[in-house]
């Protein structure tokens, strides 16, 4: 080791009061850093795994014309032969009326997204069956209520009826009732919580449509294929009639992922200056470091250190400062990481973080705190460049006048 890292070395190590104290602000600092990189980068992995579960599958394919009209039995068992493929399903979604008769009382929620699925198909290309309390579609003649319709319609319970009213192609209204077998609630509101969900054959029905759906969702068990599936897909069907449209969850719901995203940049932006709150103690230390030792600089000065020297003797002693701080950081920091993916946590009902170990974040927070502690630490140590031997031998002097021993003039 180089006899100036073992002086910085000694110096700290041998004033454990100011070490500590450094360190621990240091590892405060990253841990902040290190929970606020989980959580955000959790919360945005969690709002996109929903999304590919609930709602878009790893492929959203639709039409520029609104509605697919190819028959949803070919494209399903087309893109089912593709050995990534794990399910594939057609959705159809349009807005209504529901009601519900609570205690003779009719109570209706307007404008209510209604979602058409095929659940045989839908629950192997999505995980929607799986948010449900009590029953998924399983005839025509049922309903899944979202949790936040069902507060709107004043709770009615499972096994109850409920009204829906939508127009038809023919711009007519019709009514239909139907039974209540589950309510879908996701923490968080990503899922269809503000929604409806029935047989989507009962829905073409009511519209007089047949076998058109506005997307099909494809579930991959391989997601890196997402690129050659819209490539084959869209080969497979040229035809101008249909005009198909094959997108990946982030292209089909870019708004709201890019806006999810900014914030998420944004909080993570401010997080990083986190990492200069530990200052005040790094300069303390260093300076207080620099008074303690003054009497060693001023011994090394005489055997011919030079400014070099005493800064590297210093920029030693502030990265033993940061590997300490930076070794308790991480593990406070994995140790949190590993609760949170364990317990799936939330907060206040919010989505569950996605959380993933993202070793290349740490290493690039620890990066930014070690060199954030070194360059803390150059502007202070530019007061041990000013002591000179002499400086020490005058101050020595001075002192044991003032005790009043005899010493030499000078």
């Amino acid at each position: 080791m180089d006899y100036r890292a073992r002086i910085g070395y000694r110096f700290i190590i041998s004033e454990k009061t100011s070490l500590l104290p450094a360190a621990i602000s240091v590892a405060l600092a990253l841990l902040v850093l290190q929970v606020a990189t989980v959580n955000l980068y959790g919360a945005y992995d969690g709002t996109l795994k929903d999304l590919i579960d609930y709602t878009y599958g790893h492929v959203y394919i639709t039409s520029h014309k609104g509605f697919i009209i190819k028959n949803d039995f070919v494209l399903v068992n087309w893109l089912d032969r593709l050995p990534f493929v794990e399910g594939t399903a057609p959705r159809l979604v349009i807005t209504g009326t529901v009601n519900a008769t609570i205690n003779g009382q009719v109570i209706n929620d307007y404008n209510v997204p209604i979602v058409g699925v095929k659940p045989v198909y839908d629950m192997q290309a999505s995980t929607l069956y799986k948010t449900v309390d009590g029953q998924f579609i399983t005839s025509k003649n049922e309903i899944v209520l979202g949790s936040i319709v069902q507060k709107n319609l004043g709770y009615p319970n499972l096994g109850d009826t409920v009204q829906i009213e939508v127009k038809d192609s023919e711009g007519k209204f019709i009514l239909k009732r139907l039974t209540i077998t589950g309510i879908s609630k996701t923490q968080g509101a990503r899922g269809l919580d503000n929604s409806v969900i029935m047989h989507i054959d009962t829905l073409r029905e009511l519209l007089k449509i047949h076998h058109q759906s506005q997307a099909i969702i494809v579930r991959l068990n391989d997601p890196s294929k997402e690129e050659d599936l819209k490539t084959l897909f869209l080969r497979a069907f040229p035809s101008k009639s249909d005009q198909f449209r094959a997108q990946t969850v982030e292209e089909a719901a870019e708004p709201a992922i890019k806006a999810i995203g900014a914030n998420l940049d944004l909080t993570y932006l401010i997080a990083h200056f986190g990492i200069l709150s530990p200052s005040p103690v790094i300069v303390l230390v260093t300076v207080k470091q620099i008074m303690t030792k003054r009497n060693d600089l001023g011994m090394l000065r005489a055997i011919g250190a030079t400014d070099k020297d005493i800064y590297l003797i210093f920029i030693f002693q502030a990265m033993i400062i940061a590997a300490v701080g930076i070794g308790i950081g991480d593990s406070l920091g994995l140790v949190y990481t590993v609760i949170a993916k364990e317990i799936h946590l939330t907060f206040n009902g919010s989505i569950p973080l996605d959380v993933q170990f993202n070793w290349k974040e740490i290493i690039m927070d620890d990066l930014l705190a070690f060199a954030g502690v070194v360059g803390i630490s150059l502007n202070p140590i530019k007061k041990a460049l000013k002591i000179r031997t002499i400086d020490v031998l005058d101050g020595y002097i001075d002192e044991k006048r003032h005790l009043g021993i005899d010493t030499p003039s000078r």
